[in-house]
């Protein structure tokens, strides 16, 4: 499955290193990655893939608190279907 991610947050050191390790611990791969500073602004989308089979939206969410809490992020994920049906519309 594959599903798109957002993080955002006031800049600083460690964010990627912080989301990309928490994705691998789940066995997410990242298959492309946006990033831009907005002034003090972090934002970050991400487009990645997980066996459906093993894990959920709601999972990955779930372990993105602790990232949230621990870097001062908000971050995000979707079903890329989700996406897809509002092109499609």
């Amino acid at each position: 499955m594959f599903a798109i991610m957002t993080v955002t947050g006031q800049d600083h050191t460690g964010i990627i290193a912080a989301v990309s390790t928490a994705l691998a611990e789940l066995d997410v791969n990242i298959h492309n990655v946006s990033q831009t500073i907005m002034d003090k602004w972090f934002t970050m989308i991400l487009h990645v893939g997980f066996d459906d089979a093993a894990l959920t939206i709601a999972d990955i969410q779930e372990r993105m608190t602790s990232v949230e809490k621990e870097q001062g992020l908000v971050i995000r994920i979707q079903s890329e279907a989700l996406f897809s049906a509002v092109n499609d519309i």
